[in-house]
């Protein structure tokens, strides 16, 4: 159990340090003239984390659901992922955040792992939302949390960063 606490706490403590990391880009842009669109969304995707990993404690420590066989590999691609972040997060720099901020006038970011994928922050999430619990045999959380991450990317956040990019362009 002492390792599920020192893997939750040190992902829920990347987290706070990542909103604390995005909301001072957030305040930089915004004096340079940047936006935020898609504005409305934003309160689902903090919902989704809260209630994510609400779930993944009650349901390793309150079910106590246990790691099975295959926990190695989970905690692998779990590692992978935050290789992936912390390559997106230094991709974009000052530009990172999030929420969709717009800041006219700016290039899209094309280095680090934008080159190839359009969204690789949100792979990230996505592989960790369904690894994370897995590690600890919480299938319940990962099922139920990837399919609501998959709906709230493909048909809300995505479109709406899209939309965000091709109004740059303008």
């Amino acid at each position: 159990m002492t390792f599920f606490y020192s893997l939750f706490g040190f992902v829920v403590l990347q987290r706070l340090l990542e909103v604390a990391y995005a909301r001072s880009n957030e305040r930089k842009m915004k004096k340079r003239g940047a936006f935020e669109a898609g504005a409305e969304h934003y309160k689902w995707i903090v919902l989704l984390h809260i209630l994510f990993f609400a779930a993944l404690f009650t349901e390793v420590v309150v079910l106590g659901e246990k790691a099975g066989r295959s926990w190695a590999v989970f905690l692998g691609i779990f590692i992978l992922a935050q290789a992936l972040r912390v390559w997106a997060l230094a991709s974009l720099g000052r530009f990172w955040n999030t929420k969709i901020l717009v800041l006219p006038g700016a290039d899209k970011v094309k280095r680090g792992p934008y080159r190839w994928i359009p969204h690789p922050n949100y792979i990230v999430v996505a592989l960790e939302i369904a690894s994370l619990p897995l590690i600890f045999g919480a299938w319940r959380t990962a099922i139920a949390f990837s399919a609501a991450n998959a709906l709230l990317l493909l048909f809300v956040r995505i479109p709406a960063e899209e939309e965000a990019l091709r109004a740059m362009k303008d």
